[in-house]
């Protein structure tokens, strides 16, 4: 398995704010992709901190042996490191406080995917379908799950950018967890809300669908600046 990514600053925003990096391990694959939040390039420095953190827990870490419980453990183990790292920068340098970033990680082992995700940056598993395998934390999918507004008022909802969990704004953050089977020729997507927001599910999945592998983060990315484009925007492909 390998892994493409790509990032666009987007049409509006004068920062970007996204970052993503992985990794080849012995015999797995690692991928991760944070989205920053807060001003004077906080939400860049919590976005690259926590990129970095995570990949080195994760390089420095990671066995051949490991089952999937120690694979859990080390995921969410690298997310709250970056949790701490992020929220004593912050704590320390009064122009960032209140800094935090959303994360998505993904690790590739054999036939298993394992993912932990913090705020609305999303994992998407495509095999002959697309199925989104994070749950958003965000305040627009609280009001969904509760009722009050329906799938399509996701989409533009005026608080849609609201997140209710992000990495380095409390002292600790509890990230969620999701083990799927990686069936033959499937596919991994780590998304910003900067993709997510404007590039539809279907769209994603043909394209991944009817391209090669290098091309479609590239090509994802440019389907959103043609639909707006106004968040800063990160794809990262495991295929």
């Amino acid at each position: 398995m390998t892994v493409y990514t790509h990032t666009d600053i987007g049409n509006r925003r004068k920062e970007n704010q996204d970052c993503a990096d992985f990794v080849v391990l012995e015999d797995a694959v690692f991928a991760v992709v944070c989205d920053g939040m807060g001003g004077s390039n906080a939400g860049s420095e919590a976005s690259s901190r926590a990129v970095s953190v995570i990949k080195e827990r994760i390089q420095k870490s990671y066995r051949s042996d490991y089952d999937s419980n120690r694979i859990r453990n080390l995921l969410i183990a690298a997310v709250k490191t970056a949790n701490a790292v992020v929220y004593d920068l912050g704590s320390a340098v009064p122009e960032w406080n209140g800094m935090g970033t959303t994360c998505v990680a993904a690790l590739v082992k054999g036939d298993m995917l394992y993912t932990v995700n913090v705020g609305d940056s999303r994992a998407y598993l495509i095999t002959h379908e697309i199925k989104q395998i994070t749950r958003d934390h965000s305040m627009v999918m609280n009001l969904f799950e509760r009722g009050d507004i329906t799938r399509e008022e996701l989409k533009n909802h005026p608080k849609r950018n609201v997140i209710t969990r992000a990495v380095g704004v409390a002292e600790d953050v509890e990230p969620d967890y999701f083990e799927n089977e990686l069936p033959a020729n499937a596919a991994v997507l780590l998304c910003t809300d900067g993709l997510s927001n404007y590039c539809d599910e279907g769209v994603i999945f043909r394209l991944i669908k009817d391209n090669p592998p290098e091309e479609v983060p590239k090509a994802l990315v440019q389907i959103a600046l043609g639909n707006g484009g106004s968040d800063n925007i990160t794809a990262a492909l495991m295929k």
